[in-house]
């Protein structure tokens, strides 16, 4: 009875331009998710959408006017939406790995488009409502325009930072 054997084979040496260059792909953008670019970009939406939410929910006369109601529901929303992914990507981040699951990468870029696309509508919404209210009407002495306006700009910022999350998710997946 023949035994095989086994030759051990050497592992051809690495030149030197291989071990100075690191190789980065695609997958390697910062902004995308489960990079600390990502966690950036979704602290920043958590951080304008709980701002939005706590001077609009602070008055005491949001509940009067449906765009402000819808406001308070759109970053209610983003916030949660935004706090679950940014828990997502500090895990990613501590055990070093990428999210490269096309379905998680799109579900996401589907979340993404759809929080982000609620978030910037309301606070278009609730900019109309205040200029109407402050500029139109003139009457400011009697509502919290300042208010109203401080928290659609937190809005606005909120969707100013969930843009790019959304465009980078959409990429990875297209890339894919």
């Amino acid at each position: 009875m023949v035994r095989p054997s086994v030759h051990p084979i050497e592992a051809p040496p690495l030149t030197d331009n291989a071990a100075i260059l690191p190789r980065q792909t695609l997958k390697d953008v910062q902004g995308m998710p489960g990079t600390i670019g990502g966690f950036i970009l979704r602290f920043f939406q958590f951080s304008f959408s709980i701002a939005s939410l706590s001077v609009m929910s602070s008055t005491n006369d949001f509940p009067s006017v449906t765009a402000f109601r819808y406001l308070v529901a759109a970053v209610s929303l983003q916030t949660l939406w935004s706090l679950s992914l940014a828990i997502a990507d500090i895990y990613a981040i501590l055990v070093r790995r990428s999210y490269r699951n096309s379905r998680i990468v799109r579900l996401f870029s589907i979340g993404d488009g759809i929080t982000s696309t609620l978030t910037f509508s309301s606070a278009c919404a609730s900019a109309g409502i205040t200029v109407l209210i402050g500029n139109d009407l003139n009457d400011c002495a009697q509502n919290h325009c300042s208010r109203f306006e401080t928290a659609t700009a937190m809005a606005f910022m909120s969707w100013f930072a969930a843009s790019p999350s959304f465009f980078l998710n959409f990429w990875t997946l297209a890339s894919k």
